[in-house]
């Protein structure tokens, strides 16, 4: 049996490690002593399907003691501005026979991982699904997608064997050869993060109200322009495929609504990594997820201003303590950054 690592016990870190405990794979949790003691007594899972898994007694290695030990893969679920911190721990722990699987959002992240361990198998793996926490210890699936791995290029079968050790139905899972066009897709609806964090309300409330949805379809179109430029046919990763999100995310609410009711199969509580990131004072993903079109746009000759001007509010954002955050509603924020069709 392989011997798993999860390095990063955040919100996806600890879904993910508990959905390997419950397929009874050899897996540990390096996290903080705080997240440890939340959860001493065993971990809660649930998705929006009302699947339900109880599992005790995770083993953990808490952040100041990793060590060299013998895991055999290492699930790198730390945020992108969190990847070239962790590098220092992660030597510590990753050995000659050691996969990475890098679980960041947007694009590139994974490359400092193979600069710093180049004779490592490195596997980029991309995760669709919102993970809120609904109690100290119950970690809630808010949203559909399947993790997908990146299949191997030296060992096929590795990434089939992994797949098939722990894909379940509270994480289901699957692999993927053209891993860069479906991280382009993904980064597509990853467009949303920036909107919410500047709306300040769950997911589900920003996407019925129009104005929201023309801003986050302003970036998308923008993406496109750069992805049709660069020759990159984006995969069908929702129930619309990409070049049509935008025409629908643009539809009057009534006719969106009934058209698009699985964007909206999403609990009322879901919000964005980008919110939470915001909310306790952290850098954001914003440079990995729209900066990478703007950086990518400009080296094509491409402009992309509606993504250029949602970078600026968020990091202005940031600035700022949780508690006298700005929020934009709907019509103020299509008002500054939306006028672009």
């Amino acid at each position: 049996m392989s011997k798993h690592l999860v390095f990063g016990a955040g919100l996806i870190g600890c879904y993910l490690g508990g959905s390997l405990a419950h397929k009874k794979q050899n897996v540990t949790l390096l996290a903080r002593q705080q997240i440890m003691d939340k959860l001493a007594q065993g971990i809660v899972l649930t998705d929006y399907l009302q699947h339900k898994v109880t599992i005790e007694n995770l083993a953990f290695l808490l952040s100041h003691e990793a060590s060299a030990q013998d895991f055999d893969v290492i699930w790198l679920t730390v945020k992108c501005t969190g990847v070239a911190g962790a590098l220092a721990q992660l030597q510590s722990v990753v050995q000659p026979q050691t996969t990475i699987i890098c679980c960041q959002n947007g694009l590139g992240s994974e490359n400092i991982i193979k600069q710093t361990f180049p004779n490592n198998r490195v596997l980029r793996a991309m995760v669709p699904f919102n993970v809120v926490v609904l109690g100290d210890a119950h970690y809630h699936r808010g949203s559909e997608g399947m993790l997908t791995i990146e299949d191997s290029s030296d060992d096929e079968q590795f990434t089939e064997q992994l797949v098939a050790c722990i894909d379940s139905p509270i994480l289901p899972v699957t692999r993927r050869n053209q891993m860069t066009e479906l991280l382009w897709a993904k980064l597509q609806l990853n467009l949303g993060n920036s909107v919410n964090a500047l709306a300040d309300i769950p997911v589900k409330s920003m996407l019925q109200q129009r104005k929201y949805r023309l801003v986050i379809a302003q970036m998308m179109r923008e993406l496109l322009l750069v992805t049709d430029a660069k020759g990159i046919v984006l995969p069908k990763v929702t129930s619309v495929a990409a070049k049509y999100l935008p025409l629908v995310l643009s539809l009057p609410d009534g006719i969106f609504k009934i058209l698009a009711n699985k964007m909206l199969a999403i609990d009322e509580n879901v919000r964005t990594s980008m919110w939470w990131d915001i909310a306790n004072g952290k850098q954001t993903e914003i440079d990995y997820l729209n900066g990478v079109i703007v950086e990518q746009g400009a080296s094509l000759g491409i402009d992309t201003p509606v993504n250029k001007k949602v970078i600026g509010l968020v990091k202005g954002l940031t600035n700022h303590q949780a508690t006298n955050r700005k929020s934009f509603s709907a019509e103020d924020l299509y008002n500054l950054v939306g006028k672009h069709e």
